[in-house]
């Protein structure tokens, strides 16, 4: 079974479930293990949600004609490139660590205190504590590996969105 070859309601469902459990192993590190994420890893999960839904929403409408799968593809893209941004600058923070030691105040305090723009602001530029690294496999830190799938599923919209089918 080739999932090269699969039809693109098949290819965007998959996309959808890779995001569903990756979404499903961050809640699983978070309320089992009890490692608390960073703002970064919040704003990852929206990314992830975000590619999610338009992962689903392809593979429901199963659009036939050129211009809807390409138009689902460049959605889905468009979530994951926004991931590939928020991880990659955690990582970066991972890598250089700031010589400042936490990274600001609390999720719930930026939310309540901030406008969007505010959170998503300080957020970025979050410092400190968002370069600790509690977890780690195969020597990848979190953010490595979501970088990592962003960029698996970025590539995989484009491929599914883009693929010239037979008729």
């Amino acid at each position: 079974m080739n999932p090269f070859r699969w039809s693109f309601r098949a290819q965007f469902l998959l996309g959808f479930l890779v995001c569903v459990a990756l979404l499903g192993y961050a809640l699983f590190v978070q309320f089992v293990q009890k490692i608390e994420p960073c703002p970064f890893c919040i704003f990852q999960r929206i990314a992830f949600a975000a590619a999610a839904v338009f992962f689903l929403l392809g593979a429901l409408h199963g659009p036939t004609s050129v211009g809807g799968r390409r138009t689902y593809g460049v959605l889905a893209f468009l979530a994951a490139a926004t991931g590939v941004g928020i991880a990659g600058r955690h990582v970066w923070v991972q890598v250089f660590p700031p010589a400042m030691p936490s990274c600001g105040p609390g999720w719930d305090y930026l939310v309540e205190t901030s406008t969007w723009l505010g959170v998503v602001r300080k957020v970025l530029s979050a410092k400190g504590d968002c370069s600790t690294i509690d977890w780690s496999f195969l020597g990848l830190s979190m953010p490595m590996w979501s970088l990592v799938w962003f960029v698996a599923l970025a590539l995989w919209a484009l491929y599914a969105g883009f693929k010239a089918r037979r008729s």
